[in-house]
């Protein structure tokens, strides 16, 4: 018992001591060589194995910031961590021991440091690890192994997501492969520098590999998306993706028809549609096709009633009365036209007065028969003193020296069409055109002359001081392509942006004024104002920025003009003129006239190709003319039909020298091909010292959403370079389109190798993409003292912005006043003013020319105003000569048994 006893007590001192043996002999083996490996296992008591309570996780080192490893077991002796199948030294652990208050049982935790010199000494197949050994009585437990990675995270991604312009409801796929980096980064979206959640918004998807998917695309997705990817170690940022949703035009639905234009005969029809179904948006398409459309149709003309002959007369009734009655059937008046004017039915006495219930006495007969005889004598006088008058006045006419009485004034109403030959005419031939007979026709001289008019001379067929006529420019204003004339001007001339405006007091003799050097320009005819009176008119074209703002696809064609008073209203209608820049052509043009309103709101006036009697619009190449009878603020607006639709731009070169003395700066002009766009730009130029390099040259930019390209070709090598990537500039169709008067600036800097040079030649090419192109051929010094002044071609008449009285007009009042006494007499055979208009090139809407107190009045105006550069009177003159000749041809044929004077005969002997 008692050896068995002590024999109890010395076996677990004697374990202990063979443990702690073994441990002393393990430590001295691990400190002379590492690579002799501590044993599995030692004798033990009987217990359990040991049970780790915490194990070493997967670590990174970041930067240069060791880690720490830790473990802890229960019951456990003694912990070591073993590194990349190496025991890691005793001295490296940091041990420490507790108990376990529940079991009893020693609990262990032991601590290393992982440096970040270690891992990168560390080359083998796998990564860097560690594991936990643990010892108890009965054995050894080993942990799991615990990966050690140096933390990073690459600069520059694999993708960045690009940016995409998709359809409204398309899909938008962004990719994004982030940075290489240890642990691999997370990736997070930012639209708009906010972040996206796509648990929100079930459109939205990022879970499929980083990419963002958005399955049907919104307006309100479009913005800037941005990758982020993030790490332990730090945050990198994609570059930024712009995503633009943008929606294609759509046509509304077709108006109605519109009623038909023409009241009678052949018209048209249009309905129209617009872009708004949906309007395109972010760049999105415009919609394909016509906006308007139209149609022919036909009017039923107007017939008005005609009365048929007298019945017989009745049987005399008891009231010694009978009746006879007539009908308006002859025709009957139908589609609108106007009833018979008169009675339908007639009474008289039957019995000569002689009738027994009205004349009880012989006094009474006595009494009537006076009455009758005196009545008769009365109508034979009226007869005699009308034959009189008639003879008086065809004698008038044939006198040359007499001049027409204009006091008496024709209105013209109801549709235009001709006399019907069986109509009793109120003049013969030989009286219509006698004063005719007196013009001297001879179109080779000033139409003054041919006329025997010499005292007016002075006002005609001169060009003014100082301007030299130009065959082959373009004149601003004139509209017959026979009829240009131009005149070369400096740019020293040009008036400077304050004087845009003119005011003049006129009076009942008329007057024209004009805003110098730009294409506007008002005609006051005479007797539009009251006799006695004086009016301060004034003329202005208002700043650049317009406050007519287009809707859609329509465009601005010329300035905004002001003239006034805005509270008075002339008479006589007034004649404005307004330059555009449109290639007139009815297929490819919708041209309105807009005026503005005392509330700034923009109303519809009419079209040009409008039938109506409220103004009237004369469209020629490059000017639109316009009688009103309405001061105010006008403007042009030109609504595309097609894609052949051509706005018309000058392009213009100016040049200088920058501040630094090597560089000299190009700047390539394109705007509206207006006189006034011109001159707002020359005056910006002369602010800046700017000189012009070439003559100004058209191009035709059509509205088929091309863009605009300019570039600089032939620079001189060796002398001159240009910057990188700037020799070619390329402009969006929009910003050209729909400048809205603003004209289009684009500046390239040339740069000279050494101060020596003072010569540039090089060429600057203007074209539209699949359109028409323009060369300017550059060949200037850049010295001033050396440079050549380059013309330009322009009407100069700013030293005339204001002409009062007979000055103003090419047409001398007297001769003004024989042709309208001549052509306001409606003929059956149309030698009127319709034929007048129609020699005249007016054609169109001519029943505003019938509302007129003098037809022929308001053309010879329009033509004043159409003329006011060259004063073509030789036009008019062949106008009334070949008017002449349709007359003598038509008296040929219809009443040769007239015999009429020959009007060529007439002109050579002076009559």
């Amino acid at each position: 018992m008692g050896g068995g006893a002590v024999r109890g007590r010395c076996a677990p001192r004697l374990e202990l001591l063979l443990f702690l043996g073994l441990c002393g002999r393990a430590a001295a083996l691990r400190g002379n060589d590492n690579s002799e490996a501590l044993p599995e296992s030692i004798p033990s008591a009987p217990g359990t194995l040991p049970h780790f309570m915490e194990e070493p996780d997967d670590a990174y080192i970041i930067k240069s910031n060791p880690i720490v490893l830790r473990c802890k077991a229960m019951p456990a002796m003694q912990i070591f961590f073993k590194c990349n199948g190496e025991w890691v030294h005793q001295n490296e652990h940091v041990s420490e021991e507790s108990m376990d208050e529940t079991t009893g049982l020693k609990v262990r935790e032991v601590f290393i440091n992982v440096t970040r010199q270690q891992v990168e000494d560390f080359h083998g197949p796998e990564d860097y690890w560690c594991q936990c050994v643990a010892w108890s009585h009965l054995g050894t437990s080993k942990s799991r192994k615990a990966s050690v990675r140096i933390a990073y995270l690459r600069k520059n991604f694999e993708q960045d997501p690009q940016g995409k312009e998709v359809p409204i409801e398309g899909m938008i796929v962004l990719h994004c492969r982030p940075p290489e980096g240890v642990p691999a980064a997370e990736v997070e979206w930012l639209k708009n520098e906010e972040p996206i959640d796509s648990n929100l918004d079930e459109n939205i998807d990022t879970r499929a590999d980083h990419n963002l998917i958005i399955r049907q695309a919104r307006l309100s997705d479009s913005g800037n998306y941005t990758c982020m990817a993030a790490n332990i170690v730090a945050k990198r940022r994609s570059m930024s993706a712009t995503v633009v949703v943008y929606v294609n035009g759509g046509w509304s639905s077709w108006t109605e028809w519109s009623n038909c234009n023409a009241r009678c005969g052949r018209g048209w029809q249009k309905r129209s549609r617009t872009c708004t179904n949906p309007a395109p948006l972010n760049g999105g398409a415009f919609c394909e096709g016509m906006s308007v459309q139209k149609i022919t149709c036909t009017s039923l003309c107007p017939v008005d009633g005609n009365w048929e002959v007298w019945s017989e007369w009745s049987v005399c009734s008891p009231e010694c009365e009978h009746l006879r009655v007539r009908e308006c059937i002859a025709p009957a008046p139908r589609n609108g036209g106007k009833y018979c004017e008169g009675l339908s039915q007639e009474s008289e006495n039957c019995t000569e007065g002689l009738c027994i219930q009205d004349i009880e006495t012989a006094s009474d007969i006595a009494l009537y028969s006076g009455l009758g005889a005196a009545v008769i004598a009365v109508a034979v006088l009226v007869v005699g003193v009308t034959l009189y008058r008639r003879s008086q006045s065809n004698s008038l006419l044939l006198n040359s020296s007499m001049q027409p009485d204009l006091t008496v004034s024709r209105t013209y109403s109801g549709p235009i069409c001709l006399q019907d030959p069986m109509d009793k005419e109120l003049m013969t031939e030989s009286s219509l055109f006698n004063p005719l007979s007196d013009i001297k026709v001879k179109v080779q001289s000033s139409f003054m002359v041919s006329l025997g008019v010499t005292e007016r001379a002075e006002y005609h067929g001169k060009a003014h001081s100082g301007t030299f006529p130009h065959g082959n420019a373009r004149g601003f204003g004139t509209m017959q392509a026979r009829n240009k004339a131009a005149y070369i001007q400096n740019l020293s001339s040009i008036s400077t942006r304050n004087e845009l405006k003119t005011t003049a007091i006129f009076g009942h003799l008329g007057g024209r004024l004009v805003v110098p050097n730009t294409g506007v320009s008002l005609l006051v005819p005479h007797g539009a104002i009251p006799e006695e009176s004086s009016w301060e008119i004034y003329l202005a074209i208002n700043p650049r920025e317009s406050s007519l703002q287009p809707e859609g696809p329509d465009v601005l064609l010329g300035p905004e003009v002001t003239c006034g008073p805005s509270d008075m209203s002339v008479s006589t209608p007034f004649a404005l003129t307004i330059p555009h820049c449109a290639e007139v052509n009815s297929e490819h043009w919708n041209i309105h006239l807009k005026r503005r309103t005392q509330q700034g709101k923009w109303e519809e006036v009419m079209s040009v190709e409008e039938e109506t009697t409220s103004c009237y619009c004369l469209l020629d190449p490059y000017a639109c003319h316009i009688l009103l009878n309405s001061f105010g603020t006008y403007a042009l607006i030109g609504e595309p039909l097609s894609e052949c639709a051509v706005r018309q731009l000058k392009v213009a070169v100016f040049g200088c020298l920058s501040c630094n003395s090597l560089d000299y700066n190009l700047r390539v002009y394109c705007m509206d091909n207006t006189p006034c766009a011109f001159q707002e730009v020359v005056l910006d130029e002369r602010l800046q010292g700017g000189q012009l390099l070439d003559e100004p040259k058209l191009l035709h930019f059509k509205g088929n959403t091309f863009s605009l390209q300019i570039s600089v070709l032939d620079i001189p090598p060796f002398l001159w370079r240009i910057k990188p990537f700037t020799a070619c500039q390329e402009v969006p169709f929009s910003r050209v389109w729909c400048s809205n008067q603003k004209p289009l600036h684009c500046a390239f800097s040339l740069e000279r190798y050494t101060p020596a040079t003072t010569q540039l030649s090089c060429k600057i090419c203007v074209r539209q993409v699949k359109g028409h192109e323009q060369i300017l051929q550059i060949q200037t010094s850049i010295l001033e003292n050396e440079r050549e002044t380059i013309a330009f071609f322009a009407h100069d008449d700013s030293n005339f912005p204001a002409q009062m009285g007979a000055k103003a007009f090419k047409i001398p009042y007297s001769i003004r006043q024989r042709i309208c006494a001549t052509f306001d007499t409606p003929n059956a055979k149309g030698k009127d003013w319709q034929m007048l208009a129609q020699k005249n090139s007016i054609s169109r809407n001519l029943s505003y020319f019938a509302t007129q107190s003098s037809p022929s009045a308001v053309i010879l105006d329009l033509w004043e105003a159409r003329h006011q550069h060259d004063g073509d009177l030789d036009s008019l003159a062949c106008a009334l000569e070949e008017i002449g000749r349709t007359h003598s041809k038509i008296s040929d044929i219809t009443e040769t048994e007239i015999e009429e004077p020959d009007f060529n005969y007439s002109r050579q002997n002076g009559l």
